[in-house]
């Protein structure tokens, strides 16, 4: 899909102040799982050998990573588009800087052309208010009050998801089956309902309960392929 390509192409990931070099190295795998190529690192620990054994497969992306001073030194050289602050800590009416938009919520509100920089902050103080208050937009993950604060590569990697949810599987026979096929489908239930001895009026029930179920499940086309080959077996069975 040429969107979610483009999109992959003009998102990239600020990690500042990062103190760890394993959560560097997490988030570049967390990147690399969703297409995402582009790390920036503001001000950061050292890059030991963790940051590369924790990325994985996604180490070109730990020595590819573009280091900055500051933020500010960023924003002036890259000249981003928009920029998303992430936070645990979101507001309200006396904290307007911090009103968060759900995961879901940013990505329908990003466009694939922009050039959009997500910016997590610190392992144990998150961005600050006045680096938040740069951002375009706020980001959050609701989360269980008991337990508010998520690792950072955690959250990242749910933002990355519904950024990018409308991704399909890499794999075939995953298409769902057509109106025709489930009708088929349902035509053979019907067919093996008339040859059981029950009032008619409970063949009916039987017959709408078949279809509310292959309603509401997601039945590819192989799977009603497979199901109508048995239904045929039962019929032809139960005549013969």
């Amino acid at each position: 899909m040429e969107a979610l390509k483009m999109l992959a192409e003009n998102i990239s990931v600020v990690f500042v102040e990062p103190e760890t070099p394993g959560n560097i190295g997490f988030l570049a795998r967390a990147m690399k799982n969703f297409g995402l190529r582009t790390l920036i690192l503001i001000n950061p620990c050292e890059l030991e050998d963790e940051a590369y054994y924790q990325a994985m497969h996604a180490r070109d992306i730990v020595e590819g990573a573009l280091i900055y001073r500051d933020l500010s030194e960023m924003i002036d050289s890259l000249e981003p588009d928009f920029l998303v602050g992430t936070t645990g800590v979101p507001g309200g009416s006396y904290n307007v800087d911090r009103i968060p938009l759900r995961p879901s919520q940013l990505a329908d509100a990003i466009r694939p052309s922009s050039g959009t920089f997500i910016l997590f902050g610190r392992e144990g103080d998150g961005l600050s208010n006045e680096e938040i208050g740069l951002c375009d937009m706020v980001v959050s993950v609701p989360t269980s009050e008991e337990y508010p604060i998520m690792n950072i590569t955690h959250a990242a990697a749910i933002i990355f998801y519904e950024l990018f949810r409308d991704r399909e599987f890499r794999c075939e026979g995953l298409e769902e089956a057509s109106a025709l096929e489930k009708s088929l489908l349902l035509e053979e239930m019907d067919d093996i309902l008339s040859l059981i001895d029950i009032p008619e009026h409970k063949q009916r029930v039987a017959s709408r309960v078949f279809r509310n179920i292959t309603g509401r499940a997601f039945i590819t086309a192989r799977e009603a392929h497979t199901l109508k080959g048995v239904l045929r077996r039962i019929k032809n069975r139960m005549k013969g």
